[in-house]
């Protein structure tokens, strides 16, 4: 593909087939995400890749507590509740993706099965849980380079034929992937991204969130 194909034909995908993705493919994957610019090249992320019996430990462990009411323990602040356009561009997209799912609104046992798949990182049979240096918490730097490596990572995987999902559910009880994602204590765990080969047959899939046009998100000053 080039870089237009990657860029604006890459979706997230929801659904994935039950197939391994081999390690090597993974390691072209990363490398290429490796090659992301960082603040004065810091290079303050790290890929944790699971996979088999240790992930399916942290979906168990991650769906029974949150099942359960314990408070989530991320380890990266919160936005709050989305207002305003923010809201609504949240709100527009679980409609499509309810809509392409056939789940009404008002259907709370196929909503709660829709948040179970979000838990379990919708069954995906790769996560990659993205931290940075713990010596950096505190400062915007650290983040910003890892919002920068994951998307690199997403168009990357993309560019394999592989599917992605940025998903923050599946990690929302911290101590459970630490453990068993063997996580140092040093590091900061920002965000996961789901990673398989999409299922074609997946409804979800299919989705493709609209977009803010040019005139909308840029302003030129100067030209």
């Amino acid at each position: 593909m080039d870089y237009n194909e990657v860029v604006e034909g890459r979706r997230s995908i929801r659904g994935y087939q039950d197939k391994p993705v081999p390690q090597d493919v993974l390691e072209e994957v990363v490398q290429l995400a490796l090659c992301t610019p960082t603040s004065m090249n810091t290079q303050p992320y790290h890929f944790h890749i699971i996979a088999g019996e240790p992930l399916e430990r942290i979906r168990e462990e991650n769906t029974r507590l949150n099942v359960e009411g314990v408070a989530p323990s991320r380890e990266i602040r919160g936005h709050g509740r989305y207002e305003g356009e923010h809201r609504d561009r949240q709100i527009k997209v679980a409609a499509q993706l309810f809509e392409a799912m056939d789940i009404p609104w008002d259907d709370k046992e196929k909503r709660m099965d829709w948040v179970l798949r979000g838990f379990r990182q919708f069954d995906a049979p790769v996560a990659v849980v993205v931290t940075f240096d713990k010596v950096l918490e505190g400062g915007d730097y650290g983040p910003f380079d890892c919002g920068a490596v994951v998307n690199a990572l997403v168009n990357a995987a993309w560019s394999k034929g592989l599917g992605t999902v940025i998903n923050s559910q599946g990690i929302m009880q911290s101590p459970v992937v630490r453990e068993h994602g063997n996580i140092p204590e040093n590091e900061v765990i920002m965000i996961c991204v789901a990673l398989g080969y999409p299922e074609d047959d997946f409804a979800a899939n299919d989705v493709r969130s609209t977009r803010r046009s040019v005139g909308e998100a840029a302003s030129f000053v100067g030209f």
